[in-house]
């Protein structure tokens, strides 16, 4: 199975027409995901007109690619459109296991030079369009995708480094659940997520989750800063603070 392979303009208008046909879910200002990315998102979904971008974390295979997966899941189980551009190496066979329905995603492996344009024309008619971010884009070019999304009501997910974004979420430590010694075959992977943003996603935060989800998430708060040690002696009650030394 695959994703509607894009190629050329004349298929991405085709494309373009079908995914703005009225449908049921196009009212809903936000686009659900799954039960663990909840916590990440200001509005507990993905809010049409935004910008949510995943940074690419170092080593580049740190999660990022299974975080976008999971982005989509739940908005194409849904019945929304989405569309990955300028990722050759996306897998069609991992999203259909997470339940994103394929004859509702469009795959533009290789934009080219005119990748402005095909992600500027995607927005115009999909729901959420995830795309790998240029080391060539400029700023203006940026903001004009964004604001286009904005005007149009589409989820823009860049997929690398972007300024601006209303959310970002970069996957910072990750480790693997299902090898034993030796032996053993890797089931899911235990990720720790930061988020940071604007308006109400100012507060950065991480939440550790699995990936794939099992619908359990645990918040990890930002540490405190270090409050000096009071003066060690007696205290009022008869209590005395005792050195650990």
């Amino acid at each position: 199975m695959a994703g509607r392979m894009v190629v050329g303009s004349a298929a991405l208008a085709d494309l373009v027409r079908p995914a703005s046909a009225p449908d049921p879910t196009g009212s809903h200002r936000v686009l659900p995901v799954t039960p663990e990315l909840t916590g990440l998102l200001p509005h507990r979904g993905l809010r049409r007109g935004s910008t949510v971008a995943v940074t690419v974390g170092q080593p580049r295979r740190s999660g990022g690619t299974s975080l976008v997966l999971a982005l989509l899941a739940e908005a194409s189980r849904a019945g929304s459109w989405c569309a990955v551009v300028g990722v050759p190496t996306f897998g069609a066979g991992a999203a259909a296991e997470l339940g994103i329905a394929l004859d509702r995603l469009a795959l533009v492996p290789h934009p080219g030079p005119q990748w402005p344009t095909v992600v500027a024309a995607l927005i115009d008619g999909v729901d959420v369009v995830v795309t790998a971010v240029p080391h060539t884009v400029s700023a203006p070019v940026a903001d004009r995708l964004a604001a286009r999304a904005r005007q149009r009501g589409c989820v823009l997910v860049p997929y690398g480094r972007w300024t601006g974004a209303d959310v970002t979420l970069q996957v910072v430590r990750g480790v693997w659940e299902g090898l034993g010694p030796g032996r053993g075959r890797l089931r899911r992977r235990e990720v720790t997520v930061s988020v940071r943003g604007r308006g109400a996603a100012a507060r950065p935060k991480e939440i550790t989750m699995w990936l794939p989800g099992d619908g359990l998430t645990r918040v990890v708060p930002r540490a405190a800063p270090a409050v000096p040690a009071a003066p060690v002696g007696p205290r009022p009650g008869g209590f005395t603070v005792v050195g650990s030394g």
